[in-house]
């Protein structure tokens, strides 16, 4: 898939909390043909810069409410689907976050719709700079 497709080019950043630097966030979108309920993902798998990410680090936030991926697999509620060609935001939680210069990105979304019999897999390279 084309990274430009599929991030948000402006969605890249690091992440401050209490005036220290705690990780980063990027948009994306969806690789399915429709919207889902977070309960059918499985997985958000991150690697950045070489660097797989802790699948407990990362965290996807929808119409405003954030949620680890152990929790999306509970969020049935159709006040939180992510909708086909809505970007949803994925935070990292990264101590210092991301260096300021280039980086490249790979994310592998995994979901299981009940109806299909096998799960979905697919993978989405960007380079990006913050």
């Amino acid at each position: 898939m084309a990274g430009r497709q599929i991030y948000n080019p402006e969605g890249f950043k690091n992440v401050e909390r209490d005036g220290k630097v705690c990780g980063f966030e990027f948009q994306f979108k969806l690789q399915y043909y429709r919207g889902i309920t977070l309960s059918i993902i499985r997985d958000i798998a991150v690697t950045i810069d070489g660097e797989k990410i802790p699948r407990e680090n990362v965290f996807l936030t929808i119409n405003g409410e954030t949620f680890s991926l152990e929790e999306c697999r509970t969020v049935v509620s159709p006040l939180y689907r992510w909708e086909f060609g809505e970007f949803g935001t994925v935070t990292v939680a990264k101590e210092g976050g991301l260096a300021k210069g280039p980086h490249h990105i790979s994310v592998l979304q995994h979901i299981a719709p009940s109806y299909m019999p096998f799960p979905i897999q697919a993978v989405c390279d960007a380079d990006f700079e913050i």
